[in-house]
C-alpha cells in the first residue's frame, strides 16, 4: 500500500465525515505534489462514491428534493464541459480562477453567518452557483461551490450533509459513466481505489464520530474556513505551477 495515498485518504475522509465534503480538496492538494489532476480525479471518485452513500443514508430524513434536485440537473448540465476540459485542456488558470470564486462566495458566507437571521439568495445567483459547481465537479471532483449552495439552502447539519451528499451521489454516478466513456477511468484506477477503501472507511468513520462531540455552529464555521482555505490552495498551488 501507498503510505503517502493513505494518509491522504485518511486525513481526507476524517474531514468528509465531519462536514460532508472537502475530502477531494484535501486529497487532491496533498497527491498534486506527486500526481496530475488527470490521474487524481478518477481516484478519488471511486474512493469516495461509498462514502457519499453513507452519509446521504444516515441523514436521509433531512433530505429535500427541492434542495438537492434542481442542484443535481445544474451539476449534471456543468460536468459535461468539466471532463472535456480535463482530458483536454491546460485547466491551471481554471483553477486560478475557481480559487478566487471559491474564496469569495466563502467569505459572503462568513459574512452572512454573523448576521442574526437568514437571508434569501436569488434563484439566479443559487443557478449560476449550481452550474459553476457542475463545471467544478467536472474538472476535479471539487465540491466546494456545492457546499456554498447547499449552506444557502439548509439550516442545520444534518440537512447541509445529507443534502450534500446525495448531490454528490447523483453527480458522482453520472461522473463515472462519462469517465469511461472518455478514457479516464481505468481498470488501475480501480484497483488503487479498492486498495484505499479500508483507509477511507475507517477516516469516513472517526469524522463522523467527531461531528458528533462538536458543536453544530463550530462545524458550519469549519465548513466556511475550509472553503476559504480550500480555494486560497487552489490559486497557490497553480500560481506556483505556473
Amino acid at each position: 500500500m501507498d503510505i503517502y495515498m493513505a494518509a491522504a485518504a485518511f486525513l481526507a475522509y476524517v474531514i468528509k465525515g465531519m462536514c460532508g465534503f472537502a475530502n477531494t480538496l484535501v486529497f487532491g492538494t496533498v497527491m498534486s505534489f506527486r500526481a496530475d489532476n488527470i490521474d487524481i480525479s478518477p481516484t478519488e471518485l471511486i474512493l469516495g462514491y461509498p462514502s457519499n452513500v453513507i452519509i446521504a443514508y444516515k441523514e436521509r430524513k433531512s433530505l429535500s428534493v427541492k434542495v438537492w434536485f434542481p442542484l443535481s440537473c445544474l451539476v449534471i448540465a456543468g460536468a459535461v464541459p468539466g471532463v472535456f476540459f480535463l482530458k483536454n485542456g491546460d485547466t491551471s488558470l481554471v483553477k486560478i480562477f475557481f480559487g478566487f470564486v471559491v474564496v469569495f462566495i466563502g467569505g459572503e458566507m462568513l459574512w452572512r453567518d454573523h448576521g442574526s437571521r437568514k437571508q434569501k439568495t436569488s434563484p439566479a445567483l443559487l443557478g449560476l452557483i449550481g452550474l459553476l459547481s457542475g463545471l467544478l465537479c467536472g474538472l476535479f471532483g471539487i465540491g466546494a461551490l456545492l457546499a456554498a449552495y447547499i449552506g444557502r439552502t439548509t439550516d442545520n447539519n444534518q440537512a447541509f450533509r445529507g443534502n450534500l451528499c446525495i448531490v454528490f451521489l447523483i453527480e458522482n454516478t453520472f461522473r463515472i459513466l462519462l469517465y469511461s466513456l472518455s478514457g479516464i477511468l481505468t481498470i488501475a484506477v480501480w484497483i488503487q481505489a479498492f486498495k484505499m477503501m479500508p483507509v477511507m472507511l475507517v477516516g469516513l468513520l472517526c469524522g463522523m464520530l467527531l461531528s458528533k462531540r462538536v458543536p453544530e455552529k463550530a462545524v458550519r464555521r469549519s465548513v466556511i474556513i475550509l472553503l476559504i482555505a480550500s480555494g486560497a490552495a487552489l490559486i497557490i498551488n497553480n500560481l506556483n505551477i505556473n
